[in-house]
């Protein structure tokens, strides 16, 4: 666990933890397997299968299970063909920003944190989230899945930040809503903040033991004392 005194930047997760985007993605799931005529899936399962990228996402639908099957090649690419027209023509509808997001990132940059979003989510659709959101400009960096060969758990995607903000691990924090991110903070040598809230995919975040458990966001100024401008 780092001194969060050394803390310097901060990564965040995106979906489950600063956007509720269920019903977005439920409706572009739903959809992509209405064209395709593949049964109807729940807003439950899809809460509960969110967190390993859209690909995955995808296939526990077609399979309508978590741990998926072999999934027909050609099938898939029509599928995931209509999720990403459906997924981005929607990419301003249908989500919302968690409670008091925008008031504690604006309190976190004012204390003088540099800030990153680094989430399994396809990176084509990353910045167009968090601009339609209006917390775009918070973050010097965002990573989406598909732009490195990694995704969360593999530590990579955080490694790649920790190079880009020239960092090392202790000068950074991650906070997320999932297992993904708790083990891809504790292979990265990294401090990790997991939020109760968020999807996990059914599991209470406290069973995967991150430095702190938060259950709200706002609670993360007042763990970093973030309410003054920091010298």
């Amino acid at each position: 666990m780092s001194d969060l005194n050394r803390i310097k930047v901060i990564l965040f997760d995106l979906d489950g933890t600063l956007i509720d985007s269920v019903p977005q993605l439920y409706l572009a799931v739903q959809a992509a397997l209405t064209v395709n005529n593949l049964p109807d899936v729940s807003i439950e399962q899809v809460r509960e299968w969110i967190g390993n990228g859209a690909e995955i996402l995808l296939k526990r639908a077609m399979s309508r299970q978590y741990h998926f099957q072999d999934i027909d090649d050609h099938l898939f690419k029509q599928v995931k063909t209509a999720f990403d027209e459906h997924y981005q023509a929607g990419i301003d509808k249908d989500y919302s920003l968690y409670p008091a997001v925008s008031e504690t990132l604006s309190l976190l940059a004012h204390a003088g944190y540099s800030m990153a979003v680094v989430t399994n989510k396809p990176d084509e659709f990353v910045q167009p989230l968090l601009q339609s959101a209006g917390i775009s400009h918070f973050f010097t960096h965002t990573l989406g899945g598909g732009r490195l060969p990694q995704k969360k758990p593999d530590p990579l995607p955080l490694q790649y930040l920790c190079e880009q903000f020239k960092v090392t691990p202790g000068e950074t924090l991650m906070v997320g809503d999932s297992r993904n991110d708790i083990q891809a903070a504790r292979a990265a040598g990294i401090s990790v903040v997991g939020l109760s809230y968020g999807y996990n995919h059914g599991e209470p975040i406290e069973d995967s033991q991150p430095d702190w458990v938060l259950h709200r966001f706002d609670e993360l100024a007042l763990l970093l004392n973030a309410t003054e401008v920091r010298n």
